[in-house]
Order: structure tokens, then C-alpha cells, then sequence
């Protein structure tokens, strides 16, 4: 039986409702007192508010100086949002109403235009009477210092506790708001479970600066933070990450791997370099896409070299951008060199080898073509030594191309970059003529 009795003591509720004939449940603890340093004594109570929530009840008496301290902290974690209470008070009987204030709470007394701030007083279990004593309490405290010091100021709060104290007796019917932003206060409502005709209760979402104020707003930047981080992070390692998956050799459909990596340019944007390289047939492809969505403008690119470190220069040419050099009348379409991340003298001997492949100039058995296409290929060759300087030209007209600048973000002498509106042919080309994106129906 003592067994029993013990196995159903231990499993009790940690919070239980108010019972004036048990006290076994309170605890009691030696503590500092701070008014006169020596040791008092606090009781600690667990309870459940009927329809409400578990607070925790404090009390601290001194024996020493007979300081006392009531508190009451909520047992609950801070609500998603807080509360707003709005009580219609008529008659006597309504200032018994039991109510729980954090500290976090204000309360207003519409009527009298008198407001009780948040922070200004710690948490109690009272009554509607109680707030207007403690509120009287509070503005007498200070009334004699007042009465010599500012005596109108004075005189103003003796007529606010004079109408306080009216109030106070339930006999003037009043508005009572009180509004936590913990979401953990209360009035009592003697109608529960059904509703009380004379309250009503609102939720609300909190401020940013109401969050800093419960100290969780810290804590939500903080973890904010931490995500941004973490992303910063991830993006970072992929920049960092040489990425594989399978594929097919386009020349000779042995399985082979793709290598893909995302490289950022600087004041351009991010772009994807892919490369594979066949073991079986030796076939290598290199491809370069630019990240992002096309550009609502073309781009052209005037780049005038002038010096053999210009040759060092990073350019990125989609596969829609049409090459030219100038000085030789020189133009290669976006089918010939396209689609390339290197640099201009990488460029000009790209070029040079597509010269080789595919070449215009050199149809039939004409001397006079193959010499100047011969030319053509000695001028690149002293262009890609430094002996020669040219005007090279990009045409893209997704603007997806870039040719580094040295003075970045400032403007580079010698390189102009120019937008411009697509042709409808351009458009066309490009597959975009007929493209609706936006305010789109389904016929």
C-alpha cells in the first residue's frame, strides 16, 4: 500500500490546480535578500490556471527587514504571437476577475487615458483591483519628493489617483486593455469554456523591435545569419567543387564522363565550363554556358589592343557571338568559335584553327585565295606573338559575352561596351520572336 502510495506520489503532475488544503507541493529555498544582503526565504509554487496555461508562483520573505517580493513567470515558452485583451468592466463583481500579468504585459485604462508601459514592474497574479493598487501604489511612492521638487506635476498625480481610486471600486464602468507581446497573459473568463460577452481576445504578430525587447530577436538574426552563412557556404563549395556525372562520347557514343564546374567573373557573372575527354576515340569538348537567364539587350564588345598583355585578358564568347578582327575584314560566326571561356591570345588561335577547318577564302584552285589566306593566318600568328595589334569586335546579341576589364569598375580606355535593342531577325534566329513570358492565358 506504501508502495502505492508512493509510485502515485511520483507520478502527480508537476502543475497542478490551486488547493487550499495542500501545500505539500511548494518548495521553499534559502536566498539573499536584496534590501538588507541577509537570508530570506522563497517559496516556489507550480500551478495550472483553469483554461489558461502553468506559471510558476515566487514569493520572497526577509525576517530580517520584513522586505517581501511577489512574482509570477510563465511556464510556457514565448507564444508565436502576442495577445490583446479587452475587457468591458461594469459593476463591482467584474473587479474580483483573476488575472495574470507578465512583465512583459501593458495595460490601459481607456477611459482615463492612463497606461501602465511593459517593463515597468514584474509579473504578478492579481485581480482587476489589484492593477489599480498597484498603479495607485506606485504613483504615491514618489508624491512627497513631487509635492517639493515640481509640485504641478504633483498636484497632476494626486487628481490621477483621486480618479483612480474611483475607478477602483468598480462603481464607474471602464475600458480595460492589456496586451502582452509574450502572448502569455491572461484574464480570467468565469463563462469558459463558452465565451465572455464582455471580453474579447486578439492575436498579433510582433514588431521587430517588440522581439528585441523579449530578447528573441537576437536570436532570430543570429540564426539567420547562420543560414546566410551555411548558403554562402554551399555556393562557395560549389564554385570550389568540380562536379562529374555520366554521358556519352558525342563522337563515338562510348560512355565517357562530363566535368562541370561554375566559375565566377568578376563584374559579369557566374558561368558553367563543361569538358569531357573520350579514352576510347580521344575526342575532348569544352563548353561554356553563361549562368543565368538571357539578357533582355544585345551586347557589342570594341576591344582596341595596344599592348602584348592585352593578349592575357579573360573573354567569354557564347555560342551566339559573332568574332571579328577589323583590320583583316575578318568575321567568324557564332557556329565557328563559340562558346569558348579563355583568353584573347586563346581567342585569336582558336580562331586561327577554325581558319584551318573551315575556310572560306580557299574554294577551288585559285593561287591568289590560298595566298591570302596564308596571309591571313601569318597576321594572326604575329597578333598572338605581340607583334601585331588589331581592334577585335564581339556581336552577341543575348548578351551572354564579356572581354575582361583591367580598370575595374572603372571604364577601360580601350574597350567600349555597347547595348542595343534586338532585330526582329535577331529575334528570329534566336527562337524568341513569338515567346510570350508574361501575362500568359491558356487558349
Amino acid at each position: 500500500m506504501s508502495q502505492s502510495t508512493d509510485f502515485q506520489d511520483e507520478n502527480k503532475p508537476i502543475f497542478r490546480h490551486i488547493d487550499a488544503d495542500d501545500d505539500s507541493e511548494i518548495t521553499e529555498l534559502e536566498s539573499l535578500c536584496t534590501s538588507c544582503e541577509e537570508q530570506g526565504t522563497t517559496r516556489i509554487f507550480l500551478t495550472k490556471i483553469p483554461f489558461f496555461k502553468n506559471v510558476i508562483i515566487m514569493s520572497f520573505d526577509c525576517p530580517h527587514c520584513f522586505y517581501k517580493e511577489n512574482e509570477i513567470k510563465p511556464a510556457s515558452e514565448i507564444q508565436i504571437q502576442g495577445i490583446r485583451w479587452t475587457l468591458k468592466v461594469d459593476g463591482a463583481k467584474m473587479m474580483n476577475r483573476q488575472i495574470v500579468k507578465q512583465a512583459s504585459a501593458m495595460y490601459r485604462i481607456e477611459e482615463l487615458d492612463f497606461e501602465a508601459p511593459p517593463f515597468t514592474s514584474k509579473g504578478s497574479l492579481t485581480n482587476i483591483e489589484g492593477l489599480f493598487l498597484t498603479a495607485i501604489t506606485g504613483l504615491e511612492q514618489n508624491q512627497p519628493v513631487r509635492r517639493i521638487m515640481d509640485p504641478e506635476i504633483a498636484e497632476k498625480i494626486d487628481e490621477l489617483i483621486v480618479k483612480l481610486e474611483k475607478y477602483q471600486s468598480g462603481e464607474v464602468p471602464f475600458t480595460l486593455i492589456m496586451e502582452d507581446t509574450s502572448g502569455n497573459s491572461f484574464i480570467e473568463n468565469p463563462f469558459a469554456p463558452n465565451d465572455d460577452p464582455s471580453m474579447k481576445e486578439e492575436h498579433f504578430t510582433r514588431s521587430k523591435e517588440q522581439d528585441l525587447r523579449l530578447g528573441i530577436g537576437v536570436q532570430f538574426e543570429e540564426e539567420e545569419e547562420e543560414e546566410e552563412e551555411e548558403e554562402e557556404e554551399e555556393s562557395a563549395d560549389l564554385k570550389d567543387e568540380v562536379i562529374e556525372f555520366p554521358s556519352n562520347c558525342s563522337s563515338c557514343q562510348t560512355p565517357t564522363p562530363v566535368k562541370m564546374k561554375v566559375v565566377d567573373i568578376p563584374h559579369f557573372k557566374e558561368i558553367v565550363i563543361m569538358a569531357s575527354d573520350c579514352d576510347a576515340c580521344g575526342f575532348k569538348t569544352n563548353e561554356v554556358k553563361a549562368g543565368g537567364a538571357m539578357e533582355e539587350l544585345g551586347t557589342k564588345i570594341v576591344f582596341e589592343m595596344t599592348d602584348k598583355t592585352d593578349l592575357s585578358r579573360d573573354v567569354l564568347t557564347s555560342d551566339t557571338c559573332c568574332i571579328s578582327i577589323k583590320d583583316f575584314d575578318l568575321t567568324l560566326s557564332h557556329s565557328s568559335a563559340g562558346g569558348r571561356f579563355t583568353t584573347v591570345e586563346g581567342l585569336l588561335t582558336s580562331m586561327k584553327e577554325q581558319l584551318g577547318k573551315i575556310n572560306p577564302f580557299s574554294f577551288g584552285d585559285s593561287a591568289e585565295k590560298k595566298s591570302k589566306m596564308k596571309e591571313l593566318i601569318e597576321n594572326i600568328d604575329k597578333v598572338i606573338n605581340g607583334d601585331m595589334f588589331v581592334t577585335l569586335l564581339l556581336d552577341d546579341p543575348i548578351g551572354n559575352s564579356y572581354l575582361q576589364n583591367l580598370y575595374a569598375p572603372d571604364d577601360d580606355p580601350h574597350l567600349t561596351v555597347e547595348k542595343y535593342e534586338r532585330t526582329d531577325e535577331q529575334n528570329l534566329e534566336l527562337g524568341i520572336a513569338d515567346m510570350k513570358t508574361e501575362d500568359y492565358e491558356k487558349s
